[in-house]
């Protein structure tokens, strides 16, 4: 696809961009700003977001990101109940910690079996019931944002990484779809994700040096 063609499907595709479409990419931007923050509020915006993003892929046959936000949903109602656990000194239970070597391979076999299921999944749906589906970047994209909304309910670090592989992937699998605004919107939680990562990390410090004093 050469520069001028980018160009005026990226046009094309922001004129066809319904409201709630926009509506969905506001309350997206939100959640990951609370999220960064370690705000509650990342979970209840995060699940407008989602629901909405559930029915325009169902409305757009996009199968594996219907699948995406569904699981997104769940697992925010999940996230939402593990973030307000508190002890008996009433501290939160679930503080920002890296990943350990057994984490991280506990979550890289996390993303390779979601990996393969869904791969598997829409190579055997593509033909009949999911011709938009694109099998391999699809899986990828779904399956980091498995891990990453996974982790984030954990409030691991490293779930920041996860995200960062999602939105990259997204970006041009959005745009392909037709969905340039959506597209545009992973460029920004790129960004984010970046900017989140550096201050989980940062938070982590904190956290282990509290611990280590106490």
């Amino acid at each position: 696809m050469t520069l001028p063609e980018i160009y005026h499907q990226f046009i094309a595709g922001m004129k066809e961009t319904t409201w709630l479409e926009y509506l969905a990419v506001f309350f997206g931007i939100a959640s990951v700003w609370f999220s960064r923050k370690e705000n509650i509020l990342v979970y209840p915006v995060g699940l407008i977001n989602t629901i909405i993003y559930i029915y325009i892929s169902f409305k757009g046959s996009l199968l594996g990101e219907a699948g995406v936000n569904l699981y997104y949903t769940i697992m925010s109602i999940y996230g939402w109940i593990l973030w307000t656990r508190k002890d008996r000194q009433h501290m939160h239970v679930v503080v920002i910690t890296r990943s350990s070597k057994k984490d991280w391979f506990n979550q890289s076999l996390f993303f390779l079996s979601f990996y393969a299921a869904i791969f598997a999944a829409l190579t055997y749906l593509k033909k009949d019931f999911a011709p938009g589906a694109i099998p391999w970047a699809d899986a990828f994209a779904s399956a980091t944002a498995f891990t990453g909304m996974w982790l984030m309910a954990k409030k691991k670090v490293e779930s920041w990484y996860w995200w960062i592989a999602t939105n990259i992937a997204s970006i041009p699998l959005y745009f392909v779809k037709h969905y340039v605004f959506t597209s545009v919107y992973y460029v920004v939680l790129l960004i984010m994700a970046v900017w989140g990562l550096m201050e989980w990390i940062a938070r982590a410090k904190v956290e282990k040096l509290v611990k280590t004093i106490e």
